[in-house]
């Protein structure tokens, strides 16, 4: 099917084609004609489907018959971020840039007099998050009765925000004469009840099993002792081709000391978190939109949504404490029909994590280990954009299998992946560091503990255990060194 087919207006299709677009996505092909029908839509869908463009391009077509009116938008798109809303202005002004609509973005960090000016100029669309949305209600800048279109965007999101009540305070606003468009990439129960709630015989529109991986991204999950991490993550700089990637963190604390850390290490890195003013959030985007970082190191705000072109590779520094956040970031790679690459280091405390990530995608993520590395040692490199340094030695399954078994499991010469380990294989002992402590003087061998050894393999409750193969971290003691 091609876009011809839709039957969007004219003005709408000379935009789609300066944007070089020729088919519509899955969930396109599938949503837009009901939207145009005037259904309401039940839209579940991963980012990076193309979800945006499946209620913005109908919204303009409809919004192309009427005027706007001041105080009073016709449709309104309710987003939980504000990354998110601001991408979905950019969508709307890019489609619609041959018609003369208007919009209005109401979005935390901006000046509230800008924003009433806009209001009261009309605005066909009215993009807006819920927090902002219910600031100009209460000061009466904005009456919701002439809403004929209600979008609400990354519903799960909104949920795991806190947003559910404003969203229902909101919608109690709206005619009930609305069409409603509601989209979520998962659907536990409380968002099942809300699209009950809110939709009336909705047309479901389903492009991919609920909290599914995209198939274009290959994932590896690295284990790694905790002081190593940094080590582990500049070791998949180095060994793989990344043209850009976003570095998930789970604390804002842990943002900034990563950010430092790779600074004087010199790679090119910014940040982005909850905490960041509205104008550098949107400085620090441009600067890795553009390519002048490589890196953009990230916590959960980043998760959803981001529309940032050709993410070669995702690497989450912290397993993902929900397992649907673990969907969410690696959906910033491999887009729009692209390849990409995730990669996830774990500890051993993440252990019932990673469990609930394998359950919710319904997969084993591939595996391996990472053992080089010195520990959070940050001292500063060559002065080099890309400093290459010795790769630490990561043991892989491949590793037992000779060189023509190790030859298909590597990637790009350090990390294996795809085969999990045996284990018979696990349960090999390392023979090169083995002689050194052997040879240490009778007194150092009599004051050494003998069952720290031992200790070590059966240290950690049965919750804090992988399920399958015992992972070789858990075998051996880490070395902390």
């Amino acid at each position: 099917m091609s876009f011809d087919a839709l039957g969007l207006a004219p003005e709408i299709m000379k935009a789609i084609n300066e944007v070089g677009y020729t088919e519509p996505t899955p969930i396109q092909a599938e949503a837009i004609p009901e939207v145009l029908r005037g259904r309401d839509v039940l839209g579940i869908a991963q980012t990076g489907t193309g979800k945006t463009a499946s209620f913005t391009l109908p919204m303009i077509h409809r919004l192309m018959k009427g005027r706007a009116k001041a105080r009073m938008p016709r449709t309104l798109i309710l987003e939980p971020t504000r990354e998110l809303a601001a991408q979905v202005a950019e969508n709307f002004d890019l489609y619609g840039k041959y018609t003369k609509l208007t919009k209005a973005l109401l979005i935390g960090g901006v000046s509230f007099k800008d924003q009433e000016l806009a209001i009261m100029r009309g605005a066909d669309v009215l993009i807006a998050t819920p927090g902002r949305l219910l600031d100009h209600v209460e000061r009466g800048g904005v009456l919701l009765r002439g809403v004929e279109v209600l979008v609400i965007d990354e519903a799960d999101r909104m949920l795991d925000m806190g947003f559910i009540p404003d969203i229902e305070k909101i919608v109690s606003l709206v005619p009930f004469t609305r069409q409603t468009l509601f989209f979520s990439a998962t659907m536990p129960p409380e968002i099942t009840r809300l699209s009950e709630q809110f939709l009336s015989a909705p047309k479901r529109v389903e492009v991919a099993r609920p909290s599914s991986t995209n198939a274009n991204v290959s994932q590896m999950l690295i284990e790694v002792a905790p002081a190593k991490k940094r080590d582990a993550l500049r070791s998949l700089f180095d060994a793989e081709d990344v043209t850009n990637g976003i570095i998930f963190c789970n604390r804002k604390k842990d943002i900034g000391d990563l950010l430092k850390s790779l600074h004087q290490h010199n790679y090119k890195a910014v940040s982005l978190h909850g905490d960041m003013d509205q104008h550098m959030r949107l400085r620090m985007l441009d600067q890795f939109k553009n390519g002048e970082v490589t890196y953009l190191i990230a916590s959960d705000v980043a998760a959803r949504g981001l529309d940032i072109p050709a993410v070669s590779h995702v690497f989450n520094f912290d397993v993902p404490t929900h397992a649907e956040d673990y969907v969410h970031r690696i959906g910033r790679t491999g887009r729009a029909g692209r390849s990409g690459a995730a990669f996830t280091l774990a500890t051993r405390n993440d252990a019932k994590y990673v469990e609930a990530i394998e359950k919710l995608i319904e997969q084993p993520i591939p595996r391996t280990v990472f053992e080089g590395g010195s520990g959070d040692a940050d001292a500063p490199a060559s002065k080099r954009d890309k400093p290459r340094r010795d790769k630490p030695k990561v043991e892989t399954a491949a590793a037992t299998d000779g060189a023509t078994e190790a030859g298909k499991n590597q990637r790009r010469g350090l990390l294996g992946r795809g085969r999990k380990k045996p284990a018979e294989e696990s349960q090999k002992p390392e023979t090169t560091p083995s002689k050194a402590p052997q040879e240490r003087a009778p007194k150092a061998k009599a004051t050494a503990k003998p069952n720290k050894p031992a200790k070590a393999q059966t240290t950690g409750s049965k919750s804090d255990a992988f399920e399958g193969n015992m992972p070789a971290f858990l075998q051996t003691p880490i070395d902390k060194n």
